[in-house]
């Protein structure tokens, strides 16, 4: 079934969040006997047979997401089947489903807030503590009973997660139209929500191209997987809008990325991918056609974060009280410190947000003194060195947040296509010009990767826009750990 909105314009419909809108305690399903069986033997032994028919490779680290299909079962159940193999079984307590709207236009995140969902298999309780997390925080996300009505991307992923999983809740939410500003924003809601929670487990529901030629979904689809691949949430995004590829849960898939390259899950690996000509053996043109993919996210196995949260928290307390002594004396704070971690030389930029806006910001992109050191240097240079800004006042400093970004060393490359927006932070020198961009520049922008790249060369490097083009320009790239006050 081709999504709602793939060459049309949603209806911008926020009339609705001032309307009453009640949850009902229990919500029937309405894809039952027609994307899958209604007969809860049948469907059992459906999806017992996909599961038992899928062949996985091993996944070694955590999984934190599944980007999954959701077409009839006959069509997309046994790509989906590939995904929830490796998540059988395992302990997690809130699953968050996240669906595009197929019958309803409207703009914005549309949460359920409590009840249960039914299926032919039984009723699945949602999870109203997080639900409430997301709720009444942003006008953009909010609930709409007409979101779900109609809507079968949720529902289609119930079943399997009822045959592969135990006591667990669910977190259903309908994306309409969203900007690239909002799925940043709610991935940043779903973020906190989490918390440090290693029991919650994301499901993206979507579906690949439509098209009536298959060779054009075949076409279509291999551009979206190398973005899926990259984790390039900007690519998939833009590359939607100017048609270069198609996912009808385009906007749950970006949150999802967003998400988990925020929370340190940066590795995707696709899974199954098949369409609806291969699944029936009808390759015949202009035969309508749809492709079906499923991936999963997470972290392997020894790709763990650098810092422990207890020593996150050492860096941000370093960083607090060296600004406070300065503001107070005018002298470096005398730090001690016997945790072999923070003695490392790495590069640390720290970055200071008062009331939600930019206060300084100022790092070393080198390593040249024990990593606490240069935090402690770094804070104090960004609370009153930073040019850009008057120095901050003592009375300011409880307003400001804090941020640290721990850098990984430095790699020169030679093509910018090696650049994951929102992973990698990039340095451009030519001559005695250079200039930086964190990781999370990326993120916070919302930016194509072309417009960066020329902010970076004009705005912070004093080149010309085009001048990460010439082969003259030495690029970098580096990756960031990057933590503040607000995650704790």
């Amino acid at each position: 079934m081709r999504a709602f909105g793939i060459k049309a314009i949603f209806i911008v419909s926020l009339f609705f969040i001032s309307l009453p809108a009640f949850a009902e305690d229990l919500k029937q399903p309405n894809a039952a006997g027609v994307f899958y069986p209604d007969n809860p033997r049948e469907l059992s032994g459906m999806i017992d047979a996909f599961l038992d028919a899928a062949g996985p490779e091993p996944i070694t680290g955590d999984i934190f997401a599944l980007i999954s299909p959701h077409a009839g079962l006959g069509y997309s159940g046994q790509a989906a089947a590939f995904g929830y193999k490796l998540i059988r079984n395992k302990p997690y307590k809130t699953v968050v489903v996240i669906g595009p709207s197929h019958q309803y236009g409207f703009s914005g995140v549309s949460v359920y807030p409590k009840g249960k969902f039914r299926t032919p298999l039984g009723d699945l309780g949602i999870d109203e503590e997080f639900t409430q997390k997301l709720l009444n925080q942003s006008a953009e996300v909010f609930f709409a009973l007409s979101a779900f009505e109609k809507e079968h991307s949720i529902e289609v992923q119930l079943p399997f997660l009822q045959k592969t999983l135990s006591a667990f809740k669910i977190v259903p939410i309908v994306m309409g139209d969203c900007t690239f500003s909002t799925c940043r924003k709610f991935a940043g809601m779903l973020k906190a929500a989490i918390g440090e929670r290693k029991d919650v487990l994301i499901i993206a529901s979507s579906d690949m191209a439509h098209r009536y030629d298959y060779r054009e979904v075949e076409a279509l689809d291999k551009l979206t997987l190398a973005c899926l691949e990259e984790m390039d949430d900007q690519g998939l995004y833009y590359g939607f809008r100017e048609a270069k590829l198609e996912m009808c849960g385009i906007f749950p898939v970006v949150t999802a990325i967003i998400l988990a390259k925020e929370s340190g899950y940066p590795q995707l690996e696709v899974l199954k991918y098949t369409n609806s000509a291969e699944v029936t053996g009808k390759r015949i043109k202009g035969t309508w056609t749809v492709g079906y993919a499923s991936c999963v996210i997470g972290q392997k196995e020894g790709a763990k974060a650098m810092f422990n949260q207890n020593q996150k928290k050492r860096l941000l307390e370093i960083a607090r009280k060296s600004i406070e002594a300065y503001l107070e004396s005018g002298k470096k704070l005398e730090v001690n410190n016997d945790d072999p971690a923070l003695a490392k030389e790495m590069g640390a930029f720290v970055t200071l947000n008062e009331r939600g806006r930019l206060r300084g910001c100022i790092g070393s992109l080198i390593g040249r003194e024990p990593l606490y050191l240069t935090v402690r240097d770094m804070a104090v240079e960004a609370a009153v060195g930073d040019p850009r800004f008057s120095p901050l006042g003592l009375s300011e400093l409880k307003d400001v947040e804090i941020e640290i970004s721990v850098l990984s060393p430095l790699e020169r490359i030679d093509n910018p296509d090696q650049i994951q927006m929102g992973r990698h932070g990039v340095l451009v020198r030519k001559g005695f010009n250079s200039g930086v961009y964190l990781p999370q520049v990326a993120v916070d922008t919302g930016w194509p990767k072309e417009k960066f790249l020329s902010s970076l060369c004009a705005d912070k490097a004093g080149l010309s826009p085009d001048a990460w083009k010439d082969k003259t320009t030495e690029i970098y790239i580096f990756t960031a750990e990057v933590f503040s006050e607000q995650d704790y």
